[in-house]
């Protein structure tokens, strides 16, 4: 595996993504360098959803594809948005409405914890039959009113009380070590690197 193709168009997952995977010496390129349009997401679980844009990235490229799929979980909402998180105000996507129909539908729920979700998939070939998963959590509550001006989505109001502020509010140096998207991550390198060396 020399090169590796990101199944994302995000600017920031691309150069997150990219910085960690620097030290296994791939060549990483995102998607939009093929040409390669955003894959269905028609499952109703993460890792489904994950699977098919790394296939899909994989068959256009005819390279390894490594995909993301994430959201943020509230316990009182049954894990709802989950994988409706960045749609879920409905189209187009908006960060604004989402987080005033996700404090709405807290209103009367005594429980606020939740926790943001990822799972990474890397698919050697569109075939794989033995892809590499990893996943990460990262627990908080949500908070009514929001509070920093950092990240994106739902971080203004995702509260982690060991730190006493929310996600919106960290420097992205510490966000990019404790987050669930960098802790998944981290473990897909240890898997691919333990690969290499076999």
């Amino acid at each position: 595996m020399r090169k590796l193709v990101i199944a994302s168009n995000n600017s920031g997952k691309l150069r997150e993504i990219g910085h960690l995977l620097e030290p296994l010496g791939l060549e990483v390129l995102p998607q939009s360098v093929f040409d390669i349009s955003e894959a269905d997401e028609p499952y109703c679980t993460f890792i489904e959803n994950a699977l098919a844009k790394a296939r899909h990235a994989s068959r256009c490229s005819d390279l390894p594809a490594l995909a993301d799929d994430s959201g943020i979980c509230v316990n009182a909402l049954n894990g709802q948005p989950g994988i409706h998180s960045a749609r879920y105000a409905g189209e187009p996507k908006s960060d604004e409405r989402n987080n005033q129909k996700l404090i709405e539908a807290l209103t009367h729920q005594s429980d606020h914890n939740a926790h943001y979700y990822c799972v990474m998939v890397l698919v050697r070939h569109v075939d794989d039959p033995q892809p590499i998963i990893a996943d990460g959590s990262w627990h908080g509550q949500i908070i009514p009113q929001p509070r920093g001006n950092g990240g994106f989505g739902y971080d203004p109001h995702f509260y982690l009380p060991e730190l006493g502020m929310t996600s919106a509010e960290l420097p992205l140096e510490q966000k990019n070590k404790i987050s669930h998207r960098s802790q998944a991550l981290i473990r897909l390198v240890e898997s691919i690197k333990q690969e290499m060396v076999k």
